[in-house]
């Protein structure tokens, strides 16, 4: 068994690693890369193998940086089965209809400006792409061990991350594969802990977090309520820059759970994304997922998905509607690191207003507009005009999708004995941070991936 990474190595985005084996050759995720123009451009350059020699993608679950390049994939040749966990299969073409649309739309809005001469852009791949992507989808379980091709097996087991999320054993050669992918914290609300899994040959391990660890949950959730009393105060909009899938519905789950407490009934809670709805459902056939505590906050009132002052703006007219509410708008919408979609237009009216609160609550890449505003930027540029930031801004870091160090370390101390180890997933200051703690517990040497590298198993 041998591992060859080409994503998320060295970087926290477009997650791709290639594992042959057995005579076969198994793609595990084939992620969009985000962040700076160049890193999206890249994501229309060539794969690094032959796409028709691929024979399975195995994904991990449904978030653009780990699924955004699959319709390209099957567009340049791959005709495998997509194995993913069964609501990670019903999120997945929500998400890649969305890239599409986005896609198509920008092409378009180049190409009825672009100069005499200039080349057309060509759209990433289309809804029709997308729509033959989800033909090879092949839904899994938890936790049961199925032959996806002949001398490999697969199980998924739960990681904690989103909805549908997965832990990845591969089993073929005699020997076991164990791939994180997006590893959650203990104690996220709606989902359940990470699985521990205690046998492994190679583990290859997100690494995120690798060099902090998380503020306490309870005091996350007071500070988060403690911005919302201020904004309130200040008489402005709180904007949070949120992914349609995962953060939204914790957020919706906090305001229910503290109803009462922050005063939520004298604000508009708007949720601006034309997939909130079409997530929500699939949230609703997945109860069987949702951790004890969850179960009970759905069955209470005010119910997170039905709350009396809760707006799921579909349309374009409804969104720029909500550009003219000066204050008393908490505005969720997407993208999580404001590198595109509605929350630029939010941004472009709030941002220079005094009394405006943007609230950050998960990672920023790099080269994102979430990444300049925690920086601390006082200018921002958005759709070509530069706009000043007098809005207070916060990074609300509990909140976060992650394990951090400490919840890494946990997981990974479930092995015994300790298998060789590959960070990914992680920009390098983080991973050599959990590398070196892992290092010293475990007395093992630790892997830094990179692009290109090639690891056996």
């Amino acid at each position: 068994m041998r591992v060859h990474f080409h994503g998320a190595a060295g970087e926290v985005t477009g997650s791709m690693h290639l594992v042959e084996a057995a005579g076969k050759r198994v793609l595990l995720d084939c992620g969009m890369s985000q962040g700076s123009r160049e890193m999206e451009a890249a994501n229309a350059d060539p794969f690094p193998f032959d796409a028709g020699a691929i024979d399975a993608l195995v994904v991990s679950h449904a978030h653009i940086d780990h699924v955004g390049r699959i319709p390209l994939l099957v567009k340049r040749g791959f005709r495998g089965p997509i194995f993913a966990q069964a609501a990670t299969a019903d999120l997945l073409p929500i998400m890649l209809m969305d890239s599409a649309s986005l896609a198509e739309s920008e092409a378009e809005r180049f190409n009825r400006r672009r100069a005499h001469g200039e080349a057309e852009m060509q759209p990433l791949y289309t809804r029709e792409d997308v729509a033959d992507a989800m033909a090879q989808v092949r839904a899994l379980p938890y936790d049961k061990r199925e032959t996806i091709l002949g001398g490999v097996d697969a199980a998924f087991r739960d990681a904690g991350h989103i909805l549908g999320s997965s832990i990845v054993e591969l089993w073929a050669d005699g020997r076991k594969l164990v791939f994180s992918g997006d590893l959650g914290p203990k104690g996220t609300p709606i989902l359940r802990d990470p699985t521990p899994i205690r046998e492994a040959d190679l583990v290859l391990m997100e690494s995120t977090y690798g060099d902090r660890n998380h503020k306490e949950r309870a005091e996350t959730i007071a500070e988060l309520g403690q911005i919302l009393d201020d904004a309130w105060r200040d008489g402005g909009n709180v904007l949070i820059p949120a992914f349609a899938v995962g953060r939204s519905q914790e957020l919706l789950y906090w305001f229910a759970r503290h109803w009462d407490e922050w005063k939520l009934s004298r604000w508009t809670i708007f949720i601006d994304s034309p997939m909130a709805g079409k997530v929500v459902e699939v949230y609703g056939r997945h109860h069987e997922l949702f951790d004890e505590d969850a179960r009970r906050v759905w069955a209470e009132r005010p119910n997170p998905f039905k709350l009396p002052n809760l707006r799921v703006t579909a349309d374009v007219e409804e969104s720029m509607a909500i550009n003219r509410i000066e204050r008393g708008a908490i505005v969720i919408a997407g993208s999580g690191m404001a590198s595109g979609g509605r929350i630029l237009h939010h941004l472009r009216y709030n941002l220079g207003r005094r009394g405006a609160h943007v609230v950050f609550v998960g990672y920023q890449g790099v080269g994102t507009l979430g990444r300049r505003l925690v920086d601390g930027a006082r200018w921002v540029r958005i759709f070509g005009k530069d706009y000043r930031v007098n809005a207070a801004v916060h990074t609300v870091g509990g909140l976060s999708a992650h394990a951090d160090q400490r919840g890494l370390l946990d997981w990974f101390g479930h092995f015994e004995p300790k298998p060789r180890l590959a960070l990914v997933h992680g920009e390098d200051k983080a991973r050599e941070a959990l590398a070196g703690e892992i290092g010293e517990r475990d007395g093992i040497e630790v892997v830094l991936a990179r692009p290109g590298m090639a690891l056996q198993a």
